[in-house]
C-alpha cells in the first residue's frame, strides 16, 4: 500500500478517541510483560499480544474505510457467519479448562465468541433501523430476543456463562434504550429470572455454581473457589497509592494471582501501579465511552446510533463485570477487560469495532 493511501486512510479518523484506545493497550501490554517476567525469559504472552496488537491496528484502519452502508448490508450475514462458527467451534473446537470455545490452526486460536458480540451489535442495530421507530411492538422485542438466545444458547452449550451475561446485557441494554414499554422489560426480566433457575438446576457446571455460591459467602471456601478474589483483593489493597512498581508485585509475580494476564489483570494494575494506576485506566475507558456516545449522538441513521451505544454498552458491560470480579463485587466469570487483558481474539475484534464506529462517524456531525 502506497504512503499516499495510507494518509488518506488516517485523515478522517477521530484520533482522541484512537488515541486512548493506543494508551489502554499499551497499558495492557506493560502489564502483561511484567506477568510474563515472573514465568521465564521467552515473554510469550506479550509476544503474542504485541503481534495481535499490530494486526489490530490495521484492521482498525481498513474497518474505518469501509462505508457504512457496507456494514448495513452486510449485519445479516455476519450474524449468520458468527451463528455458524459457535456451531463450528463445538464440534471441531479446542476445550480449554472445561470450555470448548477456540479453534487452534497453525499455532495461533481464535475465539468464535468474540465475533458473535461484534455480529450480534451490528444486527441489532440494523433491525432497529428497519423497525422505523415502532419499538412498542411486541414481535420487535420477541424477534430480536430469539435470536439473542439462539446465539446465548450455543455459547452457554461450550459452556461459557460470562460470554452469555455480556450478550444479553448487550441485547437488553440496547432494547431498553430504543423505548421499548416497561411491561415488556418486566416481563423479560421475569422471563431471565426463570431461565437462571432452569439453568442452576439443569445445565450449570458445578465450577459455575461454585463461583455464585463463593460471591454471595466468600468465605465458604478460601481455598478453592474464593481463593482468587481472595488474592485478587490482597494485590489491590497492597498497591496503595502509587503501587509496588513494574515487576514487584508478589501476588502476581508469585504466582499467588491465577490469570493474572486475562480475568484479574486490573489487579496487577492495582498493587503494581496503584491506585494512580487504576484511575489512569478508568479515566481512559470513560473518554471511550464518552466519544463513542458523542459519535451516536450525532448519527443521521438509527443503525449509526445504535451501533455505536451497542460497542459501548459491550465495552461498559465487560468492564463492569471484570472489575467487579476482581473487587470481590462481582461473581468470577472469566470476562476479560477490554483492550487490556490478554487474548487476541478479543483485542482484535475490539479494534475492529472502534474502525466500524470510526467509519459510522464519518457520517455525523459530531465534535
Amino acid at each position: 500500500m502506497r504512503f499516499g493511501a495510507v494518509v488518506r486512510m488516517t485523515r478522517r479518523l477521530d484520533w482522541p478517541l484512537v488515541l486512548a484506545v493506543g494508551a489502554l493497550t499499551l497499558v495492557g501490554l506493560v502489564t502483561i510483560y511484567s506477568v510474563d517476567l515472573s514465568r521465564g525469559t521467552t515473554l510469550s504472552f506479550f509476544r503474542t499480544q504485541t503481534i495481535s496488537f499490530g494486526l489490530s491496528l490495521i484492521i482498525l484502519l481498513l474497518a474505518a474505510n469501509i462505508h457504512g452502508t457496507r456494514y448495513e448490508f452486510g449485519a445479516r450475514w455476519l450474524y449468520g457467519l458468527s451463528l455458524l462458527l459457535l456451531v463450528g467451534v463445538l464440534l471441531f473446537g479446542e476445550t480449554i479448562r472445561g470450555t470448548t470455545g477456540w479453534f487452534r490452526v497453525a499455532g495461533f486460536s481464535f475465539q468464535p465468541v468474540e465475533l458473535a458480540k461484534a455480529g450480534l451489535i451490528i444486527f441489532l442495530a440494523w433491525r432497529i433501523e428497519r423497525e422505523g421507530r415502532r419499538f412498542s411492538r411486541i414481535s420487535f422485542v420477541i424477534a430480536t430476543g430469539v435470536l439473542t438466545l439462539a446465539t446465548v444458547g450455543l455459547i452457554m452449550a461450550q459452556p461459557d456463562l460470562g460470554s452469555a451475561m455480556v450478550i444479553m446485557g448487550i441485547w437488553l441494554g440496547m432494547i431498553l434504550l430504543s423505548g421499548t414499554r416497561r411491561r415488556y422489560i418486566v416481563g423479560l426480566l421475569l422471563i431471565g429470572l426463570m431461565v437462571m433457575m432452569i439453568g442452576w438446576f439443569g445445565f450449570f457446571k458445578d465450577y459455575q455454581k461454585n463461583r455464585l455460591l463463593t460471591f454471595v459467602d466468600p468465605g465458604r471456601d478460601p481455598l478453592g473457589a474464593g481463593y482468587n478474589v481472595n488474592q485478587s483483593l490482597i494485590a489491590v489493597g497492597a498497591g496503595k497509592l502509587f503501587g509496588r512498581g513494574l515487576g514487584f508485585g508478589s501476588q502476581s509475580q508469585l504466582h499467588f494471582l491465577p490469570e493474572a494476564q486475562t480475568d484479574f489483570i486490573i489487579s496487577v494494575i492495582g498493587e503494581e501501579l496503584g491506585f494512580v494506576g487504576l484511575c489512569l485506566v478508568l479515566t481512559l475507558y470513560g473518554f471511550i465511552l464518552w466519544r463513542l456516545l458523542k459519535i451516536a449522538e450525532g448519527s443521521r441513521t438509527d443503525f449509526g446510533a445504535y451501533a455505536a451505544i451497542g460497542v459501548a454498552l459491550l465495552f461498559l458491560i465487560q468492564m463492569i463485570i471484570n472489575m467487579g470480579a476482581a473487587f470481590g463485587l462481582l461473581p468470577v466469570t472469566g470476562v476479560t477487560l477490554p483492550f487490556v487483558s490478554y487474548g487476541g481474539s478479543s483485542l482484535i475484534i475490539n479494534y475492529f469495532l472502534i474502525g466500524f464506529v470510526l467509519s459510522l462517524a464519518r457520517l455525523t456531525d459530531h465534535t
